[in-house]
């Protein structure tokens, strides 16, 4: 009876060693690699700052000589926009030929070649071109950074490590505004072009994701490259063998990929990430990013535009930052209800300035005591934006896509996110002079009030769910219920 009680005990000690060893691996390799991938975002983000700080002085001395007037200051942020938009999908395709790591460190070529035909650049042609080319590598990341981060991270981390991307994305985006600020433009694009560089010097020693070497029937690299994520007291034979179970079930009931998007989770996670970045782009965030200091100049507040936009940059740096604390610990849902509720006041408070400054309701010394509405309603409308509409929709789509058509979908989203992009950044300054800059921030408030209702009636709560959780809620059914066996997170049955 003594030996038999001890035998028990011996039992349970080893089970609940097994059990704290193998449950969860190391954190910090997950960090460093998620990191090191997302400093290509930094890269994009200078792509996306570049003409905020350095708009007044394109129009005033030109570039290289070439005169720049509010058109041309159109298609030089548009094209980049463009760019972005039309490599979604050939980077989606990209990422399951070569792999997620390889398909980012491609992107080091059209950076360098856009930064250097832009430094060059003796004809708008060259710079609308040069300006093309960033683009194109920048929104490459849009797709393939998140499909590596998701890849190689943990449920219980998956939503820190995916707010990675719009962190240094807004840190890329500082960079630009604090540079713009102090030398020339040439000099910003020189500082440009060395930073996708550095990005390739640190990735470079990454490992490739553990699911992208499933697939293409590599096991032991697929074990490797998970042990040098998740530690050796990790059991990532278990991990992996999961994983294998749920590609060997999609190659038995394999179907086409037009039957694959008939699925019930299929369409209702492309109708909602498709719907988030409408929310996202048409809240006119990339109108403030891309005509920050023109912005403030026309509301001719009391601090100075080219001030009040590092301060902006600092505070959206801040914000993403809190967001990638936050993002596991409140869940995604409550985040973009509160960050399109506070872009919705913040736009709209912009209009009000906006339409008391051009008006007669008020004397111009009370215009002047509230010159300090625009950096306020601004720092607000980034804050909110990075906590929620910023990281949020690009972690939807790698989240609650069916993973057998994630490549593809997530593309889909990310060029329909561009398109939009493209449409406000291009035209943003011929609608504000066409209806004036209140009427256009009016309108971006109410779409962000509708977002709002958008999130709380249609987009499910993702935190701390499997992928195979978030499949079942998508096809209505109860996660972990006897429905949910026929509904694999990797798998798609004809409709």
């Amino acid at each position: 009876m003594v030996q038999s009680k001890k035998t028990l005990a011996q039992t349970f000690i080893k089970n609940k060693m097994d059990v704290g060893s193998s449950s969860s691996g190391k954190k910090l390799p997950q960090f460093l690699a998620a990191l090191s991938v997302c400093l290509g975002s930094v890269a994009a983000g200078t792509v996306l700052g570049w003409t905020a700080t350095i708009s007044t002085k394109l129009k005033e001395n030109g570039f290289n000589g070439i005169p720049v007037d509010d058109d041309v200051l159109g298609w030089i942020s548009g094209c980049a926009t463009l760019g972005a938009m039309l490599i979604c999908f050939p980077i989606g395709f990209i990422c399951d030929a070569i792999g997620r790591k390889w398909a980012c460190l491609l992107t080091i070529i059209p950076f360098t070649l856009g930064w250097v035909l832009v430094i060059f650049a003796n004809n708008e042609a060259m710079l609308y071109v040069g300006r093309f080319f960033t683009g194109l590598a920048g929104g490459a990341f849009c797709v393939a950074a998140p499909l590596y981060t998701s890849e190689i991270a943990e449920t219980r981390i998956r939503g820190t490590l995916g707010s990675f991307f719009q962190l240094l994305l807004t840190i890329g985006i500082l960079l630009s505004y604090v540079f713009g600020v102090v030398s020339s433009p040439k000099t910003l694009s020189i500082i440009c072009l060395f930073i996708p560089i550095g990005f390739g010097l640190v990735f470079f020693f990454q490992p490739e994701t553990p699911l992208y070497f499933l697939k293409k029937g590599n096991r032991a690299a697929a074990l490797q490259s998970l042990k040098r994520l998740r530690g050796d007291e990790y059991d990532s034979e278990k991990e992996l063998q999961e994983l294998q179970d749920q590609l060997d079930k999609q190659e038995q009931e394999k179907v086409s990929f037009s039957q694959a998007f008939q699925t019930k989770a299929a369409k209702k996670a492309l109708f909602i990430c498709f719907g988030l970045m409408v929310f996202q782009q048409l809240s006119g965030v990339n109108a403030v990013i891309f005509f920050l200091s023109p912005i403030f100049e026309s509301a001719g507040g009391s601090i100075r535009a080219d001030y009040g936009s590092i301060v902006v940059g600092v505070v959206q740096v801040v914000a993403t930052f809190v967001s990638s604390l936050v993002v596991d610990k409140f869940g995604r849902k409550i985040l973009l209800i509160g960050s399109g509720f506070f872009m919705a006041c913040s736009a709209a408070l912009l209009g009000v300035y906006f339409t008391l400054q051009k008006g007669t309701l008020i004397d111009q010394e009370t215009i002047d005591k509230i010159g300090f509405l625009p950096v306020v309603s601004l720092i607000v409308f980034i804050t909110v934006f990075s906590l929620g509409f910023g990281p949020i929709p690009w972690m939807a789509s790698a989240e609650i896509m069916p993973p057998a058509i994630k490549s593809t979908a997530s593309s889909a989203a990310a060029t329909f996110n561009w398109f939009l992009a493209f449409i406000v950044t291009r035209f943003y300054n011929n609608l504000q002079a066409a209806i004036g800059g209140d009427t256009t921030f009016y309108i971006f408030a109410g779409i962000c009030f509708v977002g709002c209702f958008f999130v709380y009636f249609v987009v499910p709560e993702t935190k701390g769910k499997t992928t195979q959780e978030v499949q079942d809620i998508l096809n209505g059914v109860k996660p972990g219920s006897p429905d949910s066996k026929g509904v694999d997170n990797l798998t798609f049955t004809k409709s």
